[in-house]
């Protein structure tokens, strides 16, 4: 059985029933919230190991509730949103979103989207700092069991999703990963993820990578993939 917490906040009782009922027979303890506020204070007195926010929620939404847990914390973060054209702003810059689920949902799918998402953000518990694998290239480099990404001597904080992009590109740098190919990698065989996405993450990626003076870290063959750049730096 799994000890990880999960943070559910949704107005409405019969989500957070449903979403409760799948979660605990899936081998997950579950905390409830009916609100941004009370999501908040969840957030910080439980330290879930992943929250799964409705957007529209009364008191602060559930945008303004992940740009309130980023400030102080990298939790992984699943939206349920009612309108799938959101998910450029779900998954924004700004907001650090991991993954997302339109309603209606399947509760076996959110259940597959939450364990994908702690199985890319889980790091060993038995490895020591000195076993930590140190992926370089250029003047980029990643511990992906610390969570780690820096461009030369510069922390660049990412999302679960976003470090297991870079991890699988950077892991084999000399190889072009379709695009089904990277999407089973990042989140399994046979989960559906839009292209938009993707698109989303990879734009999230590039941009952070880039702002901190990487701007070549990932390169597009159109019509084949992406494999990784030389992470010159500037």
């Amino acid at each position: 059985m799994s000890s990880q917490t999960i943070l559910v906040v949704d107005d409405d009782p019969q989500i957070r029933d449903v979403l409760g009922l799948a979660l605990e027979r899936a081998g997950f303890r579950t905390v409830m919230a009916r609100d941004g506020v009370e999501g908040l204070q969840s957030a910080k007195a439980e330290q879930p190991s992943l929250a799964v926010l409705d957007i529209g929620l009364p008191e602060m939404d559930g945008l303004e509730l992940c740009k309130a847990i980023r400030r102080d914390s990298d939790l992984p973060i699943l939206f349920l949103t009612a309108r799938d054209d959101e998910v450029d702003r779900i998954l924004g810059l700004e907001l650090g979103g991991d993954d997302y689920v339109t309603k209606p949902f399947s509760p076996r799918e959110l259940v597959a989207r939450v364990r994908a998402i702690l199985k890319r953000a889980g790091a060993p518990e038995t490895t020591s700092k000195d076993e930590l694998k140190t992926l370089r290239i250029g003047v980029l480099s990643l511990v992906p069991e610390s969570h780690v990404c820096k461009v030369k001597e510069a922390g660049v904080t990412l999302t679960s999703t976003e470090l297991a992009i870079l991890e699988k590109l950077m892991s084999r740098p000399s190889q072009v990963f379709s695009r089904p190919a990277l999407v089973d990698a990042i989140w399994g065989p046979g989960m559906v993820v839009s292209d938009r996405t993707l698109d989303s993450h990879l734009r999230n990626l590039r941009s952070k990578l880039a702002d901190a003076g990487c701007g070549d870290a990932i390169e597009t063959l159109h019509g084949v993939g992406l494999r990784m750049g030389p992470c010159r730096g500037s």
